[in-house]
């Protein structure tokens, strides 16, 4: 009798030949698509050539991402993406992209229709997870490891067991993919899912838009998960139809399907999420965050820059003004020029926004809006470590878009409902 399997388990399976795999199985897999950006890629492209080898296992199957120091702040991100460009030049790999045409990595994969369900997508970065939301298995990786991929095309995995998270109810007005998952990370803390697949379903998903589901796989990583994932349904199949013309392989858990560990969380009870410093699963309600004064508030990065997050954010901000500083970088030049058509853009400038390129920017401490010791920010990115986006001395907290608009207007830590 065949051995029922998760979405993982099977997706997996399908790559390494298998009938069947089980956790804890080690296998060699051939990798669909292979990704690096302007930090990790030039490591990878010194053990590349390490290797000997003169060419890249399928050029058509490389992505290259210059978003972390775009546009480049120092002579030392020049250099990094000049080494970028100047290999994917030479090595015919075209899907490089830099600003002007390209934007936050795990924003423009998806968008420009380079991950489709099945697959099996290898990054050197680890918020590659994110992908799953459309029913791949995606990963992050090593530089050292990536370069390796990029000669041979494949690697090796150890199949991760899996925690099923089963999301009921219909979530409320405000409540979006970042309150779900920093909800979740709050029950199982930054290694209570460590080398673990989190597979997301339940009814509540039906409600969610490709966008929200993108910030829940995107954060899978922030609990310690190997990968996020989620089964293609008719949301993902619509979002990919004018975006992709490769087939998708649709695979879904069998109702039999073995998980360590099924965490049910009702959707409909909950309200916006805050996780406070300096830690992604010190997660608060909103309101019971008390008053913190703030700064500077960020919209953007690759958990909640695309377009529906930035539609949330202007809906509270129009016909108000700012009272702190207010960033906002979207995640693509699509989400940019949609953002401008639908006068998205306008609403964030009249409020005092500054709107920038899209670029990871102060994310990771880069650039774009680095913290002075001493102040406090709410950021839409997905961590808030000591130090992650800026002096030691400074505070992150983390919330969706739609506290994010609230707290600019009211310069502290607020919920929409309080404008």
């Amino acid at each position: 009798m065949k051995r029922p399997m998760t979405i993982t388990e099977k997706i997996i399976a399908a790559h390494a030949g298998a009938e069947y795999v089980a956790p804890g199985d080690i296998v060699k897999v051939p990798v669909d698509t292979a990704l690096a950006n302007d930090i990790t890629a030039p490591l990878a492209i010194r053990v590349f050539r390490e290797t000997g080898r003169e060419m890249v296992f399928d050029p058509d199957r490389i992505v290259l991402v210059a978003d972390h120091f775009v546009p480049n702040k120092d002579i030392a991100s020049a250099q990094q993406v000049k080494t970028v460009r100047e290999f994917a030049a030479k090595l015919g790999i075209r899907h490089y992209y830099e600003p002007g045409r390209g934007g936050v990595e795990h924003v423009i994969l998806p968008e420009k229709g380079l991950v489709t369900p099945g697959e099996l997508i290898i990054g050197a970065d680890s918020h590659t997870c994110t992908y799953g939301a459309l029913g791949a298995f995606s990963t992050g990786v090593g530089s050292t490891d990536l370069g390796v991929v990029m000669a041979t095309g494949r690697t090796w995995l150890k199949v991760p067991a899996t925690i099923k998270v089963n999301y009921t109810g219909r979530p409320g007005a405000w409540i979006g993919g970042k309150d779900l998952i920093l909800y979740t990370i709050g029950i199982l803390g930054v290694e209570g899912a460590n080398y673990r697949a989190l597979e997301f379903g339940g009814p509540a998903l039906k409600h969610l838009s490709m966008d929200n589901r993108f910030t829940i796989c995107n954060m899978a990583v922030e609990a310690g998960a190997k990968n996020g994932i989620m089964e293609a349904d008719e949301i993902t199949l619509a979002y990919l139809k004018d975006r992709s013309s490769k087939s998708p392989m649709v695979f879904r858990s069998d109702p039999e399907a073995l998980y360590e560990r099924i965490l049910n969380i009702d959707a409909a009870s909950l309200e916006p999420q805050v996780a406070l410093p300096h830690s992604p699963d010190r997660v608060k309600a909103v309101s019971q965050v008390g008053r913190v004064n703030l700064d500077q508030v960020f919209i953007g990065s690759c958990t909640n820059g695309r377009l529906g997050d930035l539609e949330i954010a202007a809906s509270l901000l129009t016909g108000r003004k700012a009272s702190t500083r207010l960033i906002v970088l979207p995640g693509s030049s699509e989400v940019y020029l949609d953002a401008i058509k639908k006068g998205i853009i306008e609403t964030f400038v009249k409020a005092g926004a500054v709107v920038g390129p899209p670029s990871c920017g102060p994310c990771l401490g880069g650039h774009l809006g680095i913290l002075a010791d001493g102040e406090k920010a709410l950021s839409t990115t997905n961590r808030n470590f000591l130090g992650r986006m800026g002096h030691p001395g400074s505070e992150v907290y983390l919330a969706g878009p739609a506290v994010a608009a609230a707290s600019a207007v009211l310069g502290r830590i607020a919920g929409p409902e309080e404008i």
